[in-house]
């Protein structure tokens, strides 16, 4: 699966991260493609290189949806 994290954040800080068939999917110019992993937990540790809080899409990513 392709995941993305949003370039913008959240109200609360987080930066979340997106499968590729997310109705939540930020705009293209808004996301990161982070790559294809088989879990969301993998890509949640990519964006962590780009940016410092991190949190999965409680509506695709609710396994590290934290926040």
């Amino acid at each position: 699966m392709r995941f993305y994290v949003n370039k913008n954040t959240q109200t609360n800080g987080d930066h979340e991260v997106h499968r590729s068939t997310c109705s939540w999917l930020p705009d293209a110019e808004n996301r990161l493609y982070l790559g294809d992993f088989t879990t969301s937990q993998v890509a949640v540790k990519e964006a962590r290189k780009y940016y410092g809080q991190v949190n999965g899409c409680c509506y695709c990513c609710p396994e590290t949806h934290t926040s």
